[in-house]
């Protein structure tokens, strides 16, 4: 047959807890006392006033780290900035804008080249046109028939016209 063990609901813990209370409030109930009786009211001033103290202390610092905090140029120039929470969540993104701006930087300075070669091209080419259109002029020039009769004069050589009429060389029969 199985046994009957007493079952007691309160564990450990709660009685650990329960314990704590009873301590607290036993030290409240003399607080209160020694309160009402009057023994407390120096010790109440002095931590009212040390509290009061701290308060001051803790806002004076509070308002001197803001105004450091505050000086965004100061931020900058000494790179304090970078290191602020909000700042270095967009690292990636700064990272990101950093490389699209050398890379804009890069192909200006390419489209810069290549305009300046585009140029100097036009430049060649236009310089190119002009001899060569010298150089048709002056083959025209050499090339006409007053020319081509003074020459053979220059060198003693008849110009004459043939007698018959010229025969066409692979021309249809």
């Amino acid at each position: 047959m199985l046994r009957d063990t007493e079952f007691d609901p309160v564990n450990p813990e709660e009685e650990a807890r329960r314990r704590q209370d009873e301590e607290l409030a036993r030290r409240v109930r003399r607080e209160v006392l020694r309160i009402g009786r009057g023994e407390a009211d120096e010790e109440i001033r002095a931590d009212m006033e040390r509290e009061a103290a701290e308060r001051a202390e803790a806002e004076e610092r509070e308002n001197k780290e803001r105004r450091r905090r505050a000086s965004l140029v100061r931020q900058f120039f000494t790179g304090t900035i970078l290191v602020r929470e909000g700042v270095s969540r967009s690292y990636p993104y700064m990272l990101c804008m950093a490389v699209m701006l050398f890379a804009s930087i890069f192909v200006m300075f390419m489209a810069l080249r290549l305009d300046m070669r585009h140029t100097e091209l036009e430049r060649e080419v236009q310089k190119l046109r002009e001899r060569s259109i010298r150089l048709e002029e002056e083959r025209f020039r050499t090339t006409t028939h007053s020319a081509i009769v003074e020459r053979l004069r220059q060198r003693n050589i008849p110009l004459y016209d043939p007698p018959a009429p010229g025969e066409t060389i692979g021309g249809e029969e």
